[in-house]
């Protein structure tokens, strides 16, 4: 642990694998410090922390020029103390500031941070001016993360006030978390108000919450400031998903190499009417890199071929090219399959087989309707034969046995159930899709927006995951990979206007390619 008393860096968590802390944790961790540093140093590096973001920021945008003023609202705990600090150290650099403090803080840290904003001669007022649209920068120091009930009366005007210059103009600076967030679960602390912030510096370490469901939409822009905590001893919730978690496990493309190195996916679905699912996952698997990729049709009236990729092989779920299911080097079950007797029996030989498999979609609803195939399929988890499974939150809820708020409630806690239910890696898609492996290993994904909202999204990661398995990639780095790569895809067109209204899951598969060639397999010197 640093002793300095300077404030400390901030870290950018992008295309990092920055560990997640839950409240219980950061609180241990508080605990920790506060027994080897002097009294209010950890108030005093956030406050110190955020001022100096501020600065760098504005140093390079021109936001407080002309003597424009930072506006900080100070909630009664040691959130408003970080602001107060923060209000200080920008007053001691020539920034006017505004401090907004409905009622005054009460804890000792949050007293001691409101003697020094006073000695500093901090404006203080009870309520905010009549207009805060001239003002450089907000920043929102309400509450943090020991909010424990909903954001209300005069606290909930103030965050409505602080999100409506958020929307219109930026430059709103979140302390710790948005308030009103979860910052485990990313929920809203109980349906009240909430702040939606442009930017957020959070303390110590980063949060799940800011990751997950609603955190996605309310933090903007996030930066971390460790305040000097170099070793942390307790284990993190999760890891934010980077490429350092799974790149090493991409094979080489080496000259010598040729279509049978990159494996062989046979994509199983395609239900009579639904032959599109398992197109889309195929075509994506092949821009993932598979070596050869079939589509194996449970119904009727499927194509003789594709004509947009006459590269994939077609045929009827029972007879792959000649080549019996066990022959490929991976599986990717349910994408349009449907729940009909046929699909039940082909899924049931496929979990017999000893070939890495992706669950998705009808073949999911299948397990949850059907307990034996569910208990096939954790047998063979128990025997550390781990498929992916990637459900959605309401295919979740089902294997589960209960509704889609108990798991958005917890995605985390979800995630690792039904891994350990059945010994498999989980893909619990969403806004911050949580990747669980049955070792306790977990990730959280930062790629991907409302651009994916669209059909056939799911089947495109189904074949790119499924085409990864067939490169015999690890199971977790697999789903790892596949899910940044998916959502990476969408960042980038998203960026270049293809997006985020109108984009098409077919769309998507060009763009993990140049992806992948870019983080994995760059052009040789």
């Amino acid at each position: 642990m640093t002793e300095s008393g300077e404030s400390p860096v901030v870290v950018n968590p992008h295309e990092r694998p920055a560990p997640l802390y839950t409240v219980s944790q950061l609180r241990a961790l508080e605990v920790c410090a506060a027994r080897q540093l002097p009294a209010h140093t950890l108030m005093a590096r956030a406050g110190a922390a955020a001022a100096r973001y501020l600065l760098e920021i504005a140093a390079h945008d021109g936001s407080l020029a002309a003597g424009r003023t930072v506006w900080l609202a100070a909630g009664p705990g040691n959130n408003g103390g970080d602001a107060l600090v923060c209000a200080a150290e920008l007053r001691r650099s020539g920034i006017t500031v505004e401090v907004c403090m409905p009622r005054e803080v009460a804890p000792d840290d949050a007293r001691w941070a409101l003697a020094e904003a006073r000695t500093a001669g901090v404006p203080i007022s009870q309520g905010p001016p009549a207009s805060l649209d001239d003002h450089g920068w907000l920043v929102d120091g309400l509450f943090g993360i020991g909010l424990a009930r909903p954001v209300e009366g005069v606290f909930a005007e103030l965050a409505q006030r602080i999100t409506a210059r958020a929307r219109a103009t930026g430059r709103v600076l979140a302390l710790d978390v948005p308030s009103g967030l979860d910052s485990d679960t990313g929920n809203v602390v109980g349906g009240g108000a909430a702040v939606f912030a442009s930017h957020t510096l959070t303390f110590i370490g980063a949060k799940p919450g800011l990751y997950m469901t609603h955190g996605r939409d309310l933090a903007g822009t996030i930066a971390i400031a460790p305040l000097g905590i170099d070793e942390i001893d307790a284990p993190a919730a999760a890891l934010l998903n980077a490429p350092a978690l799974f790149a090493a496990g991409f094979p080489p493309r080496a000259f010598a190499s040729h279509k049978g190195t990159f494996g062989s996916l046979a994509v199983v679905g395609g239900d009579t009417g639904m032959c599109g699912a398992p197109i889309l996952a195929a075509r994506a698997a092949l821009y993932a890199g598979a070596g050869k990729v079939h589509v194996a049709f449970v119904g009727s009236g499927a194509p003789p071929y594709d004509a947009l990729h006459p590269e994939l092989m077609l045929h009827p779920a029972e007879a792959i090219g000649g080549f019996a299911l066990e022959a490929m080097d991976a599986l990717t079950l349910g994408c349009g399959m449907g729940q009909g007797p046929g699909a039940a029996d082909v899924l049931a030989k496929a979990l017999s087989l000893d070939v890495p498999k992706l669950i998705d979609a009808d073949a999911l609803n299948l397990l949850a309707d059907d307990i034996k195939l569910a208990d096939a399929l954790a047998a063979r988890g128990a025997a550390n034969d781990a498929s992916v499974l990637t459900p959605h939150p309401l295919e979740a809820a089902r294997l589960m046995g209960c509704d889609t708020a108990s798991v958005q409630r917890d995605r985390l806690g979800t995630a690792r159930a039904l891994a350990d239910r059945f010994g498999a890696v989980v893909v619990l898609k969403g806004a911050g899709t949580v990747i669980a492996a049955p070792d306790g290993r977990t990730a959280i994904n930062p790629t991907g927006s409302a651009a994916l909202a669209t059909g056939g999204t799911g089947d495109a990661l189904a074949g790119i995951i499924g085409a990864l398995l067939a490169q015999n990639l690890p199971r977790y780095e697999a789903a790892l990979a596949g899910v940044y790569l998916h959502g990476l895809a969408a960042d980038v067109l998203v960026a270049n206007g293809t997006g985020p209204a109108g984009l098409t899951a077919g769309e998507l598969a060009p763009a993990v390619r140049a992806s992948l060639n870019r983080l994995i397999y760059p052009p040789r010197p």
